[in-house]
């Protein structure tokens, strides 16, 4: 299936691994000329490599990182001027630390909302106006299965993924008559260094063994199995393309059928 994205131009966030890295991977294949960024190091720059060599995609990497005030504005206009415009804006930052919800503190919050509502919301907004005039977008986020079924110990990722939720909503049907869509997804249990830091987290912290911990978690999930980055990146293509221009305001969930109630 022709996604219609040849030619078009992607900020794809935490693209140094994980579902950043996989969503960036998929929006190259389908001839997207890409900047990604994350907080920098040898990984970001072996994954632009990586993907120019396996797609020949023009790929221009920037560093920042998405707790710290001020990164949104820069990004915005690095990645415009190296990019021209940005067509499709794929936000995606890494989680923060597991907590006692009962046992937060007010520096946490203040990380975790800047981190995954205040620069991601921040960045959609300076790019938006463009988008707007060209009367084409596509704004995606990867969430979590957390903003409908919250994980016990992932409170800061829960609220601050939450809040970014909500503003996607809610703007979403601000922006549509301009041929712009704003929609997430909702990963569950997926094959990536942050799940498998949280399993070995747990792991330690109740004294049983990694297979151990994965095969609970694996016990909850209908399919019988952790996602692939891979899977949830061809969602994240989909909703990039031509053929999603009629879907927004919607937050669909790859996880294997772990989220247990009603949309």
């Amino acid at each position: 299936m022709d996604l219609g994205l040849s030619g078009r131009t992607a900020l794809v966030g935490g693209a140094s691994s994980g579902l950043g890295r996989a969503s960036a991977a998929a929006l190259a294949a389908e001839g997207c000329r890409l900047a990604i960024w994350s907080r920098g190091g040898h990984g970001l720059d072996a994954v632009a490599a990586d993907l120019r060599q396996r797609y020949d995609a023009e790929v221009v990497v920037l560093t920042g990182d998405a707790a710290a005030e001020g990164t949104a504005a820069r990004i915005a206009d690095q990645a415009r001027s190296a990019l021209g415009s940005v067509d499709i804006l794929v936000l995606n930052a890494g989680g923060p630390p597991t907590v006692d919800p009962a046992g937060t503190d007010r520096e946490g919050w203040q990380r975790a909302f800047q981190l995954l509502a205040i620069t991601p919301i921040e960045l959609a907004t300076l790019l938006l106006p463009g988008m707007r005039e060209m009367r084409w977008g596509r704004v995606v986020a990867i969430l979590s299965s957390g903003v409908r079924q919250p994980i016990p110990d992932l409170v800061y990722s829960n609220a601050g993924r939450g809040a970014l939720m909500a503003w996607l909503k809610t703007t979403a049907r601000a922006v549509a008559a301009d041929g712009v869509t704003v929609n997430g997804v909702l990963p569950g249990r997926i094959e990536t260094p942050r799940i498998d830091s949280l399993d070995r987290g747990r792991a330690e912290r109740t004294g049983e063994t990694v297979d151990a911990v994965r095969a609970a978690h694996v016990a909850t999930i209908p399919a019988g199995r952790y996602g692939r980055p891979e899977e949830l990146a061809a969602c994240v293509a989909y909703l990039c393309s031509a053929a999603a221009g009629y879907q927004t305001g919607t937050f669909t969930a790859i996880d294997g059928g772990l989220i247990a109630g009603l949309p």
